[in-house]
């Protein structure tokens, strides 16, 4: 969610270029099921025009109806939305509205954090009674400091608080050129995550070649960083060469990413383990466990974009810590 976040102060500094007033609505509270959960955040103008969701697109237009208090009177408010007669959900929002004017502080405070790439909370007080309230609001936690989307906000400890821990921007660094790395490139950043493509200068290749990149690395295995590798970072290896791919591998042995993903069938993978275990024989358990050869779940993919989508669900289900199934099959909520 984290780079929604940044889709919507992208949208707000545009905003306010245009004098345009914005306000903020999040998801606070769900009783039953929605199509998204709560802590999911649409930024409003002041024209109409909104940055973001917080449902498959039903409740948009309510939320901006309700928004127009907002601008009127700068105060928050709550907005009920039962979908139990309206939508396939079944299930009722409780939907916080608010002034969207963050300070200089708060938007360095931002930047520093997701460059920084650490974590962050938001604290939304709420009520579950509709109407318009001045203790209400949303406040954001940098390294221990409150800031409020308001210089005026107070946080109301008569209130419900909706807490929401925020992780860095999810990454994803791509180590190869070929075309379907450019796939991977692009599918990864529709879905919102941080691409870093990393390529050898014998490839004569530049970031324009990379539709949604965000930083592109013209470095050899012997000097490639690994410093911003975390446990929001995932690597797929997909040079097409196996002498290439063991020495990235070999670059980058001391890391601790979330996943590492080895292209080519199972052969080659046993292949490039056993000699990488040559140069490396102290190597920890813990990074053979996030290795995933061949990347990508079964889904038939034949095509460069098939299998990037294959790739990146195989990704997801290991960060969201979940075992593939399809969906009709599974007992309950699709969310718990």
């Amino acid at each position: 969610m984290t780079h929604e976040l940044k889709n919507i102060i992208r949208a707000y500094k545009a905003a306010k270029e245009k004098k345009q007033k914005t306000v903020l609505a999040t998801v606070v509270a769900l009783e039953g099921s929605s199509y998204r959960r709560p802590g999911v955040r649409m930024l409003i103008r002041e024209d109409g025009k909104r940055v973001g969701a917080v449902s498959g697109g039903c409740v948009e237009k309510e939320i901006v109806r309700q928004a127009e208090t907002v601008f009127t009177d700068d105060m928050p408010k709550m907005m009920i939305y039962d979908g139990r007669y309206r939508l396939g959900c079944e299930g009722i929002l409780y939907i916080l509205i608010e002034p969207f004017v963050p300070s200089i502080t708060f938007l360095d405070a931002f930047e520093f954090t997701l460059k920084s790439r650490k974590k962050f909370k938001i604290i939304s007080s709420f009520t579950k009674e509709e109407g318009s309230y001045t203790d209400l609001g949303s406040f954001f936690v940098f390294n221990g400091e409150k800031i409020g989307l308001k210089d005026d906000a107070v946080l109301s400890s008569d209130r419900a608080v909706f807490e929401q821990q925020m992780n860095p921007c999810f990454k994803l660094i791509i180590i190869g050129a070929e075309h379907d790395a450019v796939q991977l490139c692009s599918y990864a950043s529709l879905t919102g995550w941080e691409v870093t493509i990393v390529v050898s200068a014998a490839e004569e290749k530049s970031i324009t070649d990379f539709p949604g990149a965000n930083l592109f690395l013209t470095e050899e295995p012997e000097t490639l960083s690994i410093d911003t590798i975390d446990n929001q970072t995932a690597i797929v290896l997909m040079t097409h060469s196996y002498v290439r791919d063991l020495k990235y591998l070999l670059a980058i042995k001391e890391s601790s990413p979330v996943y590492l993903g080895l292209l080519g069938p199972a052969k080659r993978r046993e292949k490039l383990l056993n000699e990488f275990m040559e140069h490396y024989p102290e190597v920890s358990d813990a990074f053979f466990d996030v290795i995933h050869g061949p990347a990508g779940l079964d889904i038939g993919a034949e095509t460069a974009q098939e299998i990037a989508m294959a790739i990146l669900s195989e990704i997801l289900s290991v960060t969201r810590n979940k075992e593939p199934i399809m969906l009709k099959n599974k007992l309950g909520r699709i969310h718990t």
